[in-house]
């Protein structure tokens, strides 16, 4: 087991070398933002003396030196746009975010884990294709459509729910929902498979043919082997909660990291853009670690074999 945590360790670290050399890179293709915090009738002279001031006229190479050893020791650079610590400004939007995609985990759980195990319990039944046609639409709406939908409906026509901002619960209805659609939408689907494919296992027509209970059959032999593969799933649907609260909070105006971020890439506000991307990538890194661990508990002989 440390042998794996150990590996899972270096591969973290690899993961996040290569995010760190890929968003440095690219958000510099368009090159320096020298022309948007300059006035328009700035000289020659006062754009030099100003891509010098900020390191902009250095090899890339050795600006990439500089980023990285900075952010080694917690250091990602002052904003451009704010002139305020790049990476506090990701972590003070953070709770907003969190609370978001929080709520739309919660809500793609509560309604995937139990349709999809009673899809797969009633296979062939009408509890069994509405999963499937729930999980067909909800992987087929785009995020900002659905969002459109959404607010035309229960904000302008019904004028039950706000359509912008960030303030009581009413505020993470509709961007909850848009965030969960697609999330449910997997987890049904994949459950639903898992366990139609464990039910038909010798072992659980065995304890069937024993006597238990079908309810016991399903949640307490059945649901144990048929979680690995979803609970992969749902690890990977935590980085998507987060990826595409970049879109529902710009839609929604929601104030949160996601938002912060498509402001900084329209700003070319480098430091921003690439603290927000590294604090994503280390939470989505840290998640996925915690799915391999979970996998020796669910199954030990994983944790064997690792």
């Amino acid at each position: 087991m440390a042998n794996f945590l150990l590996s899972r360790l270096l591969y973290a670290f690899a993961v996040l070398l290569g995010v760190s050399i890929a968003v440095f890179f690219l958000i510099r293709i368009g090159g320096d933002p020298s022309s948007l915090f300059l006035p328009p009738d700035a000289s020659l002279e006062d754009i030099q003396r100003f891509r010098h001031l900020m390191g902009f006229d250095r090899p890339l190479l050795l600006q990439y030196w500089d980023f990285l050893s900075r952010a080694l020791r917690g250091d990602f650079g002052m904003s451009l746009r704010y002139d305020q610590p790049a990476m506090q400004l990701v972590v003070d939007r953070m709770p907003a975010t969190l609370e978001l995609g929080g709520s739309a985990f919660v809500l793609s759980i509560i309604l995937a884990v139990p349709l999809g195990i009673l899809a797969a319990a009633n296979r062939g039944t009408f509890i069994d294709r509405i999963s499937l046609l729930i999980s067909l639409v909800g992987q087929s709406f785009p995020a900002f459509w659905l969002a459109i939908m959404l607010i035309l409906l229960f904000s302008e026509t019904w004028h039950l729910l706000p359509p912008s901002g960030r303030g009581g619960w009413q505020h993470l209805v509709m961007p909850a929902i848009v965030l969960a659609t697609y999330s449910t939408a997997i987890i049904t689907r994949l459950l639903r498979s898992s366990m139609i494919e464990v039910l038909q296992s010798d072992y659980v027509r065995t304890a069937r043919g024993k006597g238990v209970r079908e309810s016991r059959v399903i949640l307490s032999h059945a649901l144990r082997n048929a979680a690995i593969p979803t609970i992969t799933v749902i690890g990977l649907q935590v980085g998507a909660l987060l990826g595409g609260a970049v879109i529902t909070e710009e839609v929604f105006a929601y104030p949160g990291v996601g938002r912060l971020a498509i402001q900084a890439i329209a700003n070319r506000d480098f430091t921003v853009v690439q603290a927000f991307v590294l604090f994503m990538a280390v939470v989505i890194v840290s998640i996925n670690l915690l799915v391999d661990l979970s996998y020796g508990l669910l199954d030990p002989r994983l944790r064997t074999k690792k």
